[in-house]
């Protein structure tokens, strides 16, 4: 047996994967640094830490947003977006348009014989 050949050719083999720096997910960088910065200024700042607490909490709280957002952050970042609040109101209606000087649009006569134009 023949197998069977894809009518689309693979021209980025990139497309569709996650981006990457190393071993890092990309879009893991930026909150990774910020909570360095909070770690660094809650434990070595504020409690005069040394740098080994102070570097084990930045690991515990990167690997805790790690195992939270994952390669799907949307699943855990969606719960914090407010949904809207809706309410039922009646109000009285109101016209918008004024119909005192309305007329009807005026009737267009059909043509009968159209002939096709054919190619």
């Amino acid at each position: 047996m023949e197998p069977k050949k894809s009518k689309f050719r693979t021209v980025n083999a990139t497309l569709g994967k996650q981006p990457n720096i190393g071993p890092f997910p990309a879009d893991q960088l930026i909150p990774w640094a910020v909570i360095c910065g909070i770690s660094y200024y809650l434990c070595h700042g504020l409690l005069k830490l040394n740098w080994i607490w102070t570097s084990a909490v930045a690991a515990w709280g990167i690997s805790t947003w790690w195992v939270l957002t994952g390669s799907r952050a949307w699943r855990f970042l969606a719960k914090f977006v407010l949904t809207p609040n809706w309410t039922r109101v009646r109000v009285p209606y109101q016209r918008m348009l004024q119909l005192n000087n309305y007329s009807a649009p005026k009737k267009v006569k059909k043509i009968k014989n159209i002939k096709a134009i054919s190619d």
